[in-house]
């Protein structure tokens, strides 16, 4: 019998303690319950900065890349620049050379054309200028005649003075004469490449009429010297003057 009754009053403190938790299970649940929601948000905001990192180490190393490229290209304009800099400074070179062989073949014409012309090569026309070379008046019976006749001398200094002077062209009574013309004078008559002609003399040349008056009336020059040895000039500027070439005259 007290078996009995001690058996009921066992049972029922256990269902009294399991219908009614004690406050240290309470407080237990409640921390159980607070720390699984830190450790979830925990490992949310560790989830979301591990994919803001990647995200933000992709955009570092993306940019990076952009970074590089943009200098190599840099480089690479830098590189183009140079070499177009360089192929224009070759090709202003080239036209500069092209240009000095233009002119140096203008200039070689040119000689050609004046060593032609002083050859008598080709034909002359132009303006000019003619001296006439005549014997001075002299009394026979008491001066030397020799002071007072054109000599192959004066022929060649008016010669030589317009040569100077840059005529193109020169003629003796209509004899054109080239570079190594051969003069003489025998007597009152003067002998030029093998052909003879009487005096007067007159002396012919193609060129710039200012040029050549000025070189023969030069004081103390070709002029005055022929003056002072009884020789009579006159000088005469040309409108137009023609000299066929040698060839020519030979035909």
């Amino acid at each position: 019998m007290k078996k009995s009754t001690r058996r009921r009053q066992s049972l029922k403190k256990r269902n009294q303690l399991l219908k009614i938790p004690s406050r240290g299970r309470i407080l237990i649940s409640l921390v159980s319950l607070v720390l699984g929601f830190i450790l979830a948000y925990s490992y949310s905001i560790a989830v979301e900065n591990e994919a803001e990192r990647n995200s933000t180490s992709e955009s570092f190393l993306e940019q990076t890349k952009y970074r590089e490229e943009l200098i190599k290209q840099k480089e690479r304009n830098k590189e183009l620049t140079e070499e177009i800099n360089e192929s224009q400074q070759a090709i202003r070179e080239l036209e500069q050379t092209f240009a000095n062989s233009e002119e140096s073949a203008e200039a070689l014409v040119k000689e050609a054309e004046k060593l032609r012309l002083l050859m008598g090569d080709i034909p002359s026309q132009g303006k000019g200028i003619s001296v006439s070379l005549e014997d001075g008046a002299y009394n026979p019976s008491q001066e030397n005649p020799n002071d007072y006749i054109v000599h192959e001398s004066h022929v060649f200094k008016v010669v030589n003075e317009l040569k100077i002077s840059g005529a193109e062209a020169i003629s003796i009574n209509g004899q054109r004469l080239r570079a190594n013309s051969f003069i003489r004078c025998t007597g009152p008559v003067i002998t030029i490449d093998g052909k003879t002609f009487p005096a007067p003399f007159t002396i012919e040349a193609v060129g710039d009429p200012e040029v050549l008056l000025a070189s023969v009336h030069l004081g103390g020059g070709v002029l005055d010297q022929l003056t002072s040895d009884n020789i009579v000039v006159t000088v005469e500027e040309k409108g137009n003057i023609t000299m066929p070439a040698l060839r020519d005259e030979k035909s």
